[in-house]
């Protein structure tokens, strides 16, 4: 039964108090004014007192309006009618397609079981070489993107969408630009992946009640379709936003604050999304990558800081690059020896001597002399950063792997790698220089 109120006593931004009884926390309400009738969703109750987001604003309601509490959360459809359409935050059309109200499902609910999850043990190929030979990305992982504004964080999660092998693409957009929002829509239908897509975005000047829905509707969309057996990767974008949207209401409802302003139970309300990620048991998976923007680059800041302890890894994007060092899959032991039986091998070489490129660049902008290892390295640095870390480069996991072999027999000699013989003699490409030699007194040697 439905519960009308008139009894509204304060109005503080986009939220009102009413005082009520037997409402629910998440609860969706009718605000009923003159002019129009607009939803609402409860985000505190005091004894009697209820507060409520208003979605479209407070602006001409006043204290003699009805509240009609409607007696469930938020809901939204979860057909498969949802294929490539785009909707706002609370679920209604942004591409001018008709409203979807067919199997409806309530969204925020909790995080599934872990009896139900299996652990984790397939890769999903984005055919960046940067992730699939170094940090593979695993079904049912939850991975940031650690960035700062200006990066090309969105641009990369667009790509990730169009190259990932997955079933489902669902991108939650959280206080996007248009722009950004237009080039989400227009790259995805370029390259024909947003026929198994489905948007919800929030931009800017949505209300911001809509930007804290766009998380929960994006994953309660994803949990049914990956209950059907859909591979489901989830992109959103960004979450920093996110988080400022909950300081924002936390700082109108009057909470005291925790570290920078933020509410204190910042760290529940990134997991309760985050968690949501799984693997199920003879069905499908979910898979959670999300751009988390570091405010002065300070990871230390409490939207990274929090989403680390929540996390699998993450990866570093600076300087339009995925950054080698300090990106990390925590999962990727779990599927790389799964691949090919060089893929370790390839990854933990090629990592050792790009750390000692780094070293070298270091020595050189010293102004130190250059000895002939130096050089070797500098040469291999160079065609690492060319022919791997660039972002438009589209390649698969085992050309990726030959790749990484014949950069590596460009710059060096078989023994200057110091990989064991028997992988030599099977992977090292035949046609190719030795890197000039053996090294002067042995100098360099990787053991």
């Amino acid at each position: 039964m439905q519960k009308i109120y008139t009894n509204i006593i304060r109005i503080a931004g986009d939220v009102i108090t009413v005082e009520a009884e037997s409402v629910g926390y998440m609860e969706i309400a009718q605000v009923i004014t003159k002019r129009q009738v607009s939803l609402a969703q409860v985000i505190r109750i005091d004894g009697n007192k209820v507060s409520l987001q208003v979605f479209a604003g407070t602006k001409g309601v006043s204290t003699g309006d009805k509240v009609r509490f409607l007696g469930h959360a938020m809901r939204t459809s979860s057909s498969e009618n949802l294929l490539g359409r785009i909707f706002n935050g609370g679920g209604l059309p942004l591409d001018k397609g008709p409203g979807l109200f067919d199997n409806m499902i309530d969204i925020g609910t909790p995080p599934v079981n872990p009896a139900k999850r299996i652990i984790p043990n397939k890769m999903i190929h984005t055919g960046l070489p940067m992730i699939d030979v170094f940090n593979s990305l695993v079904e049912s992982q939850k991975l940031p993107i650690f960035s700062i504004a200006g990066e090309p964080y969105n641009e990369l999660l667009s790509r990730i969408a169009i190259q990932a092998k997955v079933d489902l693409i669902i991108l939650g957009g959280i206080g996007l630009k248009y722009d950004d929002y237009l080039f989400f829509r227009d790259t995805l239908e370029e390259h024909g992946t947003l026929s198994r897509s489905i948007l919800f975005i929030h931009t800017a000047s949505d209300p911001i009640v809509e930007c804290l829905l766009v998380p929960d509707i994006s994953l309660a969309v994803a949990e049914q379709f990956a209950l059907k057996g859909k591979r489901v990767l989830v992109l959103l974008t960004d979450m920093t936003n996110f988080c400022d949207a909950l300081k924002e209401i936390s700082i109108t409802m009057e909470q005291v604050p925790s570290n920078r302003g933020y509410p204190g139970d910042l760290y529940s309300q990134l997991a309760s999304r985050y968690e949501k990620a799984v693997d199920f048991q003879a069905a499908g998976s979910i898979t959670i990558l999300s751009a988390t923007t570091m405010p002065g680059d300070d990871v230390t800041h409490p939207v990274p800081d929090n989403t680390g302890y929540i996390t699998e890894g993450q990866f570093y994007l600076k300087n339009g690059i995925i950054e080698p060092f300090g990106s990390l899959s925590r999962l990727k032991q779990q599927v790389n020896g799964k691949t090919r039986p060089d893929h370790r091998i390839i990854m933990d070489t090629m990592i050792q001597l790009f750390a000692n490129y780094r070293e070298t660049l270091e020595k050189q902008a010293m102004g130190f002399q250059m000895s002939n290892w130096d050089k070797k390295l500098l040469h291999y640095g160079r065609l690492f950063e060319n022919k791997m870390m660039p972002l438009k480069i589209k390649i698969p996991l085992e050309k990726a792997l030959d790749q990484g072999w014949e950069i590596l027999a460009e710059s060096f000699s078989p023994e200057e790698t110091g990989i064991k013989k028997d992988i030599i003699e099977k992977y090292w490409p035949v046609n190719k220089a030795k890197g000039g030699g053996t090294m002067e007194d042995g100098a360099g040697k990787i053991n």
